[in-house]
C-alpha cells in the first residue's frame, strides 16, 4: 500500500461570512435597545410675578444694575471694579452677614455685570441674593 505524499494540503483559512452576520445582528440588537435622550438645549423659564410689591425690609440692599453696566448700592454709584462695588456692599450690609442683596438689573444689562455683581457679594460675605422681578400686567 502506497500513500501518497504528493498530495497538496489545503491550507486552513477562517471564513469571516458568518462573523460579520453575528456582528451585524449584533448592532442592530443594540440599536433597537438603547434608549436616545435628546439633548439639543437648555430651556430655562424665566422668573415673573403676580404678588403685589413687598415694602422693603430693613436687611436688604437694593442694587441696581443699568444697560450700560453701572452699578448703584442703594441708590449710590460705585466705583468700576468688582472690589468697589464689594466694598460698597458690605457698608451697606453694615456687617448683617444675612442681608439679602436684591439685584434689580436692566433686561438690556450685560450678562456680565451681574455676574461680577454677585461675586462681589460673594466677597463681602453675603450668601443670600436675590433677583427683582417684574410683574406681569394683564
Amino acid at each position: 500500500m502506497r500513500f501518497q505524499t504528493n498530495r497538496r494540503q489545503e491550507e486552513p483559512e477562517i471564513n469571516l461570512i458568518p462573523m460579520i452576520d453575528i456582528l451585524l445582528v449584533i448592532i442592530i440588537f443594540l440599536m433597537l435597545t438603547t434608549t436616545y435622550s435628546r439633548i439639543a438645549g437648555l430651556e430655562v423659564n424665566l422668573p415673573t410675578t403676580d404678588a403685589e410689591a413687598t415694602d422693603s425690609q430693613v436687611n436688604e440692599v437694593n442694587v441696581a444694575v443699568s444697560a450700560s453696566g453701572e452699578v448703584l448700592v442703594n441708590k449710590q454709584p460705585t466705583g468700576a471694579g468688582v472690589e468697589a462695588v464689594a466694598a460698597a456692599l458690605a457698608a451697606a450690609a453694615a456687617g448683617n452677614e444675612k442681608a439679602v442683596v436684591v439685584i434689580n438689573a436692566d433686561a438690556k444689562a450685560s450678562h456680565q455685570s451681574v455676574i461680577d455683581v454677585m461675586q462681589a457679594a460673594q466677597q463681602a460675605g453675603l450668601s443670600n441674593i436675590s433677583f427683582a422681578t417684574q410683574t406681569t400686567r394683564r
